[in-house]
């Protein structure tokens, strides 16, 4: 009885491990029936086939280049049929256990992308330049971007993936001064200065109740600093020429800013007053410059109005230019320095008195766009400083 017994207990034991742990179970793998033993993980199930014949994917580097053709994922496995589908990750494939009647879908592997460094570089701003005015004046400052950068660990190569944060361009403003109201204004510049003719200039000014802005070259100023003087006593602007009368479109980035702070420096010295403003040689302050140099400077002032008295063509001449093409924010170009200016002495009375009967003040460049209204205050003030968050662009 007991051996009966025992006999018994045998064939249920093994039946109980049969169906519980040795048996297999049916799945359907890409529409055919493949036999598994039960509790059987995914991945055994996939093992057991041969990953059913289907091709592994690739490793492709960060820039897009095939690294190694069976170095992606080994395959990919949908799980369940219909609306119950559902693609199983690879790092679960071990771990998700097979049922009786499951549905699997097994097809190539996905390529993937090599491990990668990711970094933010940072990206210069871009600069824009307007055109068509006699003053030109930072606008708009320029503020850094940032740059996503992948480095690939395996092809060391390095690729841009666009912009996590857009660069704000740096706008160089470009335009006329137009004061509002009734009345015409008017500024007289001169270039070059200060020199022997300087004063005469000064007295005339003063006779005729006259203000006027003094582009001055910084060594000349070192030379003659009592005239520098006289013209911020004389309630005039002082502004540079430059220090020693380079243009600034062929000097390089260090001589560039060296220029115009030792300018600045010269006129502070002689004047005790420390200006922002410069007319560029020949007007010419390109974008490069402004790249280079915009934090120094308030405004590079062209002109409307060119005397050509350095032609010297006669007093009346001068005279007769000046006035023929005034009109309201218009910036008349001169110079007091720089050559032989006895023809500008004798043409400037006429042409102060020919503005005045037009009923056309003459103020300074600075008081010009005061009363435009539109100008910056800092610009108009000359007291521009660059924003701490602002970068200068990197043309």
């Amino acid at each position: 009885v007991l051996a009966a017994f025992a006999g018994v207990a045998l064939l249920a034991g093994l039946a109980y491990g049969y169906f519980t742990f040795w048996r297999s179970v049916p799945v359907m793998v890409n529409g055919e029936e493949v036999r598994a033993r039960i509790h059987s993980s995914v991945e055994d199930v996939l093992k057991g086939n041969n990953y059913f014949d289907v091709k592994l994917g690739r490793l492709f580097s960060v820039g897009g280049n095939v690294l190694k053709e069976d170095g992606g994922e080994r395959c990919s496995v949908t799980l369940g049929e219909g609306e119950r589908a559902a693609p199983l990750e690879p790092s679960k494939f071990a771990e998700t256990e097979v049922a009786e009647g499951d549905v699997l879908a097994v097809s190539d592997g996905v390529d993937v992308t090599e491990p990668y460094v990711e970094a933010a570089e940072p990206i210069a701003p871009g600069l824009q330049m307007e055109a068509g005015g006699a003053i030109q004046y930072v606008k708009q400052w320029g503020r850094a971007g940032k740059q996503g950068v992948w480095t690939g660990e395996q092809s060391g190569e390095v690729v841009d993936k666009g912009f996590i944060e857009e660069p704000q361009d740096l706008i160089i403003g470009s335009k006329n001064a137009q004061p509002s109201g009734s009345k015409k204004y008017m500024a007289l510049t001169f270039d070059d200065g200060p020199s022997q003719y300087t004063q005469a200039i000064l007295d005339i000014l003063a006779q005729k109740g006259a203000k006027a802005t003094f582009f001055n070259l910084g060594t000349s100023a070192g030379g003659s600093p009592a005239l520098v003087k006289a013209v911020v006593d004389g309630g005039h602007e002082l502004a540079s020429h430059t220090n020693a009368h380079k243009n600034l479109s062929t000097v390089g980035a260090d001589e560039l800013r060296a220029e115009i702070s030792t300018a600045f420096d010269a006129l502070q010295n002689a004047s005790g007053v420390r200006p922002q403003m410069i007319r560029a040689l020949y007007g010419a302050f390109t974008a490069t410059e402004w790249a280079g140099s915009g934090d120094l400077v308030s405004c590079n002032v062209l002109w409307n109005i060119d005397a050509l008295d350095w032609k010297l063509p006669g007093p009346g001449v001068i005279t007769e230019t000046v006035l023929k093409k005034a009109f309201n924010g218009a910036i008349a170009l001169m110079h007091d320095g720089g050559g032989n200016r006895q023809q500008n002495i004798e043409a400037l009375p006429g042409i102060i008195d020919g503005l005045h009967d037009a009923g056309c003040g003459l103020v300074t460049v600075s008081e010009l766009m005061r009363l435009d209204g539109t100008f910056p205050e800092d610009v108009v003030k000359g007291t521009v400083k660059m924003p701490e968050d602002a970068a200068m662009s990197a043309v």
